[in-house]
């Protein structure tokens, strides 16, 4: 065990993929921050808060998202080595008109990734997911915390049924 360890240590290809994974930003969906609330105050570094951002569907024109997330504080979290806890919640909304492409509506882009953001310095990040449920008509968001090693169960769902636009 001690020898596989030290293999692991000093595995170049390893120490790369660390390192990349450093480098290379986890965000690949930009949301606006709508507004936060402090909700622990810190006497070094900014307070642990709630933050609400918005994001539009990148695939999807008309269906918005809303996520509220715990943001840690602090020294840490100022510097950018703090990780956030797994607590998020999330409403989507259809704020125009609607219009899904074909791949979206047989299925094939189930469970795509609409939005991503690092909560911590490594491994570990919130996303939202998004479903089509074809039989209802609705678009399904999923928002859930992932890790390398361990994920969270903690989740949210908010659904968006498609509607006319007038």
């Amino acid at each position: 065990m001690h020898n596989r360890l030290n293999r692991i240590k000093t595995n170049p290809v390893i120490v790369m993929l660390i390192f990349l994974a450093i480098l290379i930003p986890v965000e690949n969906v930009s949301a606006e921050e709508i507004g936060s609330v402090s909700t622990k105050f810190k006497i070094l570094g900014a307070n642990d808060k709630i933050v609400i951002e918005a994001f539009d569907d990148p695939d999807i024109p008309g269906a918005t998202c809303y996520l509220s997330r715990a943001k840690t504080g602090g020294v840490s979290g100022v510097v950018g080595v703090a990780e956030d806890t797994s607590d998020a919640s999330l409403a989507c909304r259809q704020i125009g008109p609607i219009v899904l492409s074909e791949k979206i509506k047989s299925g094939k882009e189930n469970g795509e990734e609409v939005f991503k953001k690092s909560t911590s310095l490594l491994f570990k990040s919130l996303q939202v997911v998004r479903f089509y449920d074809a039989k209802r008509n609705v678009l399904v968001y999923l928002t859930y915390s992932d890790r390398i090693i361990e994920g969270s169960p903690k989740n949210s769902i908010s659904v968006i049924p498609i509607k006319p636009w007038n």
